[in-house]
């Protein structure tokens, strides 16, 4: 197309704007009223919903990290310990599971997150940490590298 004056060239918009704004009404064709027909109030709507998004996924991270503190600390307190002496017991043993995992199996498997605790406590206890000083005596049946020297 040929614009024989800068006039016409600039009120010429074409298809440009048509997909622009379709990605925009596409983004919120669930919204009620005219938040979903006019461009210039739905365009504002739908910058808004992607910032709560955006805050929304952190946040869910955030709640997922406090259910695994909250079930490992109940899971803990079963077994007459902490998570943080559990934790310390774990990396001594080299056993290196995160928060996720270990939920998980307190959860699901209950008998080898009571063996994984034993196995903590027994090794915070052979290395005598300060904070292991007020707990019980160690579950029977545990063995370590330790003891057998």
């Amino acid at each position: 197309m040929v614009f024989q004056s800068l006039v016409f060239f600039t009120r010429s918009r074409g298809p440009d704007e048509f997909w622009r704004k379709r990605k925009i009404f596409k983004l919120s064709a669930h919204f009620i009223g005219r938040r979903r027909n006019c461009y210039s109030i739905a365009i504002r709507s739908v910058h808004r919903a992607l910032v709560f998004a955006t805050k929304g996924r952190k946040l869910k991270k955030q709640d997922m990290k406090d259910l695994w503190d909250v079930r490992l600390t109940a899971a803990c307190e079963e077994h007459n310990f902490s998570y943080p002496l559990l934790a310390e017991g774990l990396s001594r043993c080299n056993i290196l599971l995160n928060r996720k995992s270990l939920s998980d199996l307190a959860i699901w498997e209950p008998r080898s997150f009571k063996a994984l605790a034993s196995l903590a406590w027994s090794r915070v206890a052979q290395d005598g940490l300060a904070k292991a000083r007020d707990l019980d005596e160690p579950p029977a049946g545990v063995i370590t590298r330790g003891m057998l020297k």
